[in-house]
């Protein structure tokens, strides 16, 4: 039969199922190797990383801000302390829908127009989600107990508890002081971020910005157990952070009132010092600004307004303010004479009301249109005769004025410890090459250096330099870089840190007794009876010398006549006044410039008498 069956090979069959069954093995405990190693991995070599990890589902290492150091003045009164306030505060990265929390905290009147307008320019401006972003600020009671019912409804809101910054005397001193304000991208690009882990707040301007790495503190940390909403519900664990240094400040709070006070609400700065050691003792610009509200974060609109005020609240007018210093530079410039031997004591001239250059017919006039007649150049100065000093200046010549009054601090910084300060312009030959691109332009003309003889002219000065100026007369040439932080405290050990005073380069004359010379005639400015301040000088109980400056805001044609009531406000001139006191015994030198003022003598001086009264009589009374 042809269909029988192949004969079954057993022996082949039993072979491949061995294989098999031996090959399944091998690859059941390959498998069983891979998941043990992965287990060993998991439990043993990574232990640590996983732990972690697993941690961090339930526990938050949160940043403690450090406490910002306070400032007093150099009499211990508070000029900046940190208030408790309770704050309602918005966690960016764990709000899903941030419109939706925003209706409904409106919808609880938690949020006005304001405070949202205010959240949305700081959301802006803050560059890490997970920072906490305020919503409002200073909760009253009622609101906290609105919101707190509420709370399960507001992931990623929360209140919280902040120390806010405060000024006690509000605007007073605010030019000096400064303010702190919210941390924008900038601030963070320009500080270590981990020292400001947890902060809101960085000094924006004057003290509380110069002296930010002395005020701010080192940042703690802690360990803190939160729940699924990222809420904080126990604390483990942390470092305490170490709170800011203390400042006390050279201003004097007595004599910083009464400058402010002085001025009222005309435009202008006064700058008092102490000529024998550069302490501020009081620096003014008006008109000022609240810092308080900086703290809180201004809205767009309030900060437009005050940004868009004519009247530049803003401005530093003190450092910033770049002025014609006028008939103040006139002792200086008297002083040079002297020195170079240009003048001397007894050289007289006389004044007809008006001085023409040889050659040119051109005249330019004296405040004094019938003129003073004969002076020597003490009774120029104590007359403020502007003849005498513009023939004076062309003997003297641009090179020389340049180099003498560069010696007082004009055309370069002070170098003072806040930001801000402008350095004028003390002109030269080699300045106006610079200044102008023409070669027409680059000339300089004999014209330019009789002017400047009167502090007209390219001459710029700020209230600061000329305070700076007027004490450096004062010491009759010892100079001291004008600071305002007296000493440094540190909160934990109470250990006090002076600030040291800086003296710099004396200005050397020739005859020493050029100086008692100039001084004299600036104590007759205050106390002969041609003196152009004698008025301010009445029933003084010591002895001043003082200087007016009128400095013209346009220039007036050859043909026309100043007449101040044909003018608006604003052309009118400013009114400087500069002065020392006790005059044998120099213990303040102030600058006082009134923007548009008008005459030094009417509207400055008086200005002046005030504050130096305040620092003086008020120091006696406390010995």
């Amino acid at each position: 039969m042809s269909g029988r069956d192949p004969i079954k090979d057993t022996h082949f069959e039993q072979v491949v199922f061995s294989a098999r069954v031996i090959f399944a093995g091998v690859f059941a405990l390959i498998l069983f190797g891979l998941l043990l190693f992965r287990l060993f991995t998991l439990q043993i070599i990574d232990h640590e990383h996983y732990q972690t990890l697993s941690q961090g589902n339930r526990v938050r290492i949160e940043p403690i801000p450090p406490t910002r150091g306070l400032i007093f003045d150099r009499n211990g009164t508070l000029l900046a302390e940190n208030l408790p306030a309770y704050q309602l505060e918005l966690i960016p990265e764990q709000v899903e829908d941030l419109e939706s929390t925003l209706a409904r905290l409106r919808l609880l009147e938690l949020l006005s127009i304001e405070d949202e307008e205010r959240f949305r320019a700081n959301l802006s401006k803050s560059a890490r989600r997970f920072v906490p972003v305020p919503l409002k600020f200073r909760l009253t009671e009622e609101e906290l107990a609105r919101f707190a019912v509420q709370r399960p409804r507001f992931p990623g809101v929360d209140i919280r508890a902040r120390l806010a910054r405060h000024y006690p005397l509000n605007q007073s001193g605010v030019h000096a002081i400064g303010y702190v304000g919210s941390l924008s991208s900038n601030d963070l690009a320009n500080v270590e971020p981990s020292l400001y882990a947890g902060t809101t707040h960085i000094g924006k301007s004057g003290v509380e910005r110069a002296y930010e790495n002395l005020l701010h503190g080192n940042v703690g940390y802690r360990q803190v157990v939160v729940n699924a909403q990222g809420r904080a519900l126990q604390v483990l664990e942390g470092n305490p952070p170490t709170p800011g240094n203390d400042l006390y400040l050279t201003l004097d709070v007595p004599t910083q009132q009464a400058a402010e006070e002085a001025l009222g609400e005309k435009r202008g700065a006064v700058v008092a010092l102490d000529p024998n050691n550069g302490e501020i003792l009081a620096l003014v610009s008006t008109p000022g600004y609240d810092p308080n509200p900086f703290g809180e974060g201004l809205t767009q609109r309030e900060y437009a307004l005050l940004r868009d005020d004519p009247d530049t609240p803003f401005l530093n007018r003190a450092l910033s303010g770049q002025y014609p210093p006028g008939s103040t530079v006139k002792p200086i410039l008297g002083l040079a004479a002297l020195h170079f031997g240009v003048s001397n004591a007894w050289d007289r001239t006389y004044c007809q009301g008006y001085f023409s250059i040889p050659g040119n017919e051109h005249r330019y006039r004296d405040w004094k249109i019938e003129g003073h007649g004969e002076v020597t150049l003490a009774s120029a100065i104590a007359q403020s005769c502007d003849v005498y000093f513009y023939e004076m200046a062309l003997e003297l010549g641009i090179d020389r004025m340049h180099t003498f009054m560069a010696a007082f601090g004009f055309g370069q910084p002070t170098q003072i410890d806040i930001r801000g300060e402008r350095r004028g312009i003390n002109p030269s030959r080699a300045w106006k090459k610079l200044r102008f691109d023409r070669p027409a332009e680059q000339v300089w003309f004999p014209g330019e250096t009789v002017i400047t003889g009167i502090g007209q002219g390219s001459t710029l000065a700020t209230p600061l330099q000329l305070a700076y100026a007027t004490a450096t007369l004062a010491t009759r040439g010892h100079r001291f870089k004008p600071r305002l932080v007296e000493a440094v405290r540190d909160p934990i050990s109470g250990e006090i840190t002076r600030t040291p005073t800086v003296p710099q380069e004396v200005v050397s004359i020739r005859d020493p007794a050029d100086w008692e010379y100039i001084v004299q005639a600036m104590t007759d400015v205050m106390h002969s009876p041609l003196g152009s301040a004698r008025a301010s000088a009445l029933n003084s109980a010591y002895r001043i010398a003082g200087k007016t400056g009128t400095a013209q805001v346009f220039t007036v044609g050859q043909d026309e006549v100043y007449d101040e009531l044909e003018l608006t406000e604003r052309q009118r001139d400013h009114a400087w006044f500069v002065a020392f006191a006790p005059v044998d015994n120099p213990q303040i030198a102030v600058a006082v410039l009134v923007e548009n003022g008008g005459s030094g003598s009417a509207a400055a001086a008086p200005l002046a008498r005030r504050v130096m009264d305040a620092y003086l009589l008020n120091k006696e009374r406390r010995r």
